[in-house]
């Protein structure tokens, strides 16, 4: 068995390459642009398969029909949880299929399979990874990541990541997953959210072997140019692209952060308006001033506000939303700074809060693998406002086994 190889492609100057680029370059040029200034010609030859999403574009064009143009042998194509094309809602089972666009064949990495098989990856010499994370445990990107990495390292065949921005910065928060709990919502042994690219977790799969396969794996990170870890997206320059169809807008996701625990409740996360994760209650909760006063003066750079909203069925994004036509009561969000507030921090608040506003409300079997821990664990930190030094110790815990593997300053 030879040993793990990790390439780092070496930044420098860029000359700019005419691929549709708009005349005013954002600040951060992510890792496809680089991949496509620097090192296509590595690709020639090369059947290539590409795992990618709508948010594997470089100035306006996805990297499927940029590399085509640039006659690069693309031979087939991966789709993880909401489909090559970004069309699919949360959870719902993608199928294997034909591209419509370019006749290509697309293997589903979100139905009957969660990992390439070896028939899927007969006709590929090597695998681009093109994907905006959003940088938390629970958003299956990683999962997927590390699925393709084994997969690929069992028939020798190598995988570059091209890296894209965490519009998240470099927050640490949340609890540590326990073993129990482990789930394709939870994978890796990581904070809820972990303040890495996808590059540098891929990395840490490697090297802390996570993975099986790890001492076979030939990974390659093309990094970004321009980009730091104390970043938010708004910095970047970059276009905000939805990474799946509930968040539309790098607010939404960087709230999501924390608001995602209201899926593991029987309270409405929002889902079925048109502001999922910013939007939060149910038909029975009763929140009063005292409660909206206390939120405010926890936490500034968000407004806070009651808010009604009925959730529907929107094709896509919300097929089956909780509460279907029912008015709910409960809050809207805004973001004003969000440089200003820790959203997962914010997410537990609210949780505490609306569930003292909402006595009906419970838990549900999958807050386990959203928060990592049991449910009564989660409760009783709630009450007693433990949580907060629990992920303090995590946050430097995961910080000191993390930094080898970080690849920004």
């Amino acid at each position: 068995m030879r040993a793990a190889t990790i390439l780092l492609s070496v930044c420098g100057c860029l000359i700019l390459w005419g691929c549709n680029l708009t005349q005013s370059q954002p600040a951060v040029k992510v890792g496809a642009h680089v991949l496509l200034d620097k090192h296509l010609g590595e690709l020639e030859d090369k059947r290539v398969g590409l795992v990618m999403n709508p948010t594997a574009r470089v100035g306006g064009s996805h990297m499927l029909d940029t590399l085509l143009a640039r006659d690069i042998n693309v031979t087939a194509l991966f789709a993880p949880e909401h489909g090559f094309r970004g069309d699919v809602g949360a959870g719902e089972t993608i199928e294997d299929g034909i591209d419509q666009s370019t006749g290509l064949p697309v293997f589903s990495l979100y139905g009957k399979t969660r990992t390439p098989s070896p028939e899927m990856l007969k006709k590929v010499d090597i695998l681009l990874f093109d994907i905006q994370d959003v940088g938390a445990r629970f958003y299956t990107y990683n999962a997927t990541l590390g699925n393709i990495i084994e997969a690929a390292a069992a028939q020798d065949i190598p995988v570059w990541i091209l890296d894209r921005p965490n519009p998240a910065g470099d927050i640490i928060s949340g609890w540590m997953i326990q073993n129990k709990h482990r789930s394709f919502v939870g994978k890796y042994p990581i904070p809820m959210v972990h303040g890495m690219t996808l590059g540098e977790l891929a990395k840490m799969m490697v090297g802390e072997q996570w993975i099986e396969n790890a001492g076979q794996a030939t990974v390659r990170v093309i990094p970004m140019e321009g980009w730091n870890r104390s970043m938010k997206w708004p910095e970047t320059g970059l276009t905000w692209i939805p990474p799946s169809p509930n968040l539309p807008s790098f607010y939404h996701a960087y709230v999501y952060l924390g608001t995602v625990l209201f899926e593991g409740t029987t309270m409405s996360e929002g889902r079925g308006t048109n502001d999922p994760f910013l939007r939060i209650g149910s038909p029975e909760t009763k929140l009063t001033t005292s409660h909206i006063a206390k939120l405010r003066r926890q936490f500034s750079g968000v407004n806070i506000e009651r808010r009604s909203f009925t959730p529907k069925a929107i094709p896509g994004k919300a097929s089956n939303p909780k509460f279907e036509g029912e008015r709910c009561h409960g809050i809207a969000i805004r973001v004003t700074n969000p440089d200003a507030f820790n959203p997962v921090v914010l997410g537990a608040e609210l949780l505490s809060t609306l569930r003292d506003a909402t006595p009906e409300a419970s838990l549900n079997d999958y807050m386990p693998k959203l928060s990592g821990i049991d449910n009564s664990l989660l409760q009783e930190q709630l009450k007693k406002e433990l949580y907060l030094k629990n992920w303090e110790e995590t946050a430097q815990e995961f910080k000191e086994q993390r930094r080898q593997y970080l690849l920004y300053e």
